[in-house]
């Protein structure tokens, strides 16, 4: 992996949380702080996705190499796009299976 990349995915491990507890009084806000949060970025970065790869799409004009560098950005941003709302679901089904646990209403 690029060291890079692991750089910002610490810095990003690091300052989420701190950006999502600001100001939260119980672990289920924080839960739902964090759940928001992460749900605008994923969002955030499958929309940045579609577009790129449509920008791909466009600038192929026909040849071969072009487009399949296209369609497989596409399906990229298609399976970012599954990702973000199974994530989203399985939030909920989590939610809901600790809220006896918990003691907290919906």
């Amino acid at each position: 992996m690029n060291k890079k990349i692991l750089y910002l995915l610490s810095a990003v491990v690091v300052i989420l949380p701190t950006i999502a507890f600001a100001a939260i009084k119980s672990p289920p806000e924080m839960a739902a702080a964090v759940e928001g949060l992460m749900i605008t970025i994923g969002a955030s970065i499958v929309v940045i996705g579609w577009v790129v790869a449509g920008i791909l799409y466009l600038l192929s004009m026909g040849s071969p190499e072009k487009t399949g560098t296209a369609k497989k950005a596409m399906i990229a941003a298609i399976i970012g796009t599954i990702l973000v709302i199974i994530a989203t679901g399985g939030y909920e089904i989590i939610k809901t299976f600790l809220n006896p646990i918990t003691g907290t209403p919906d």
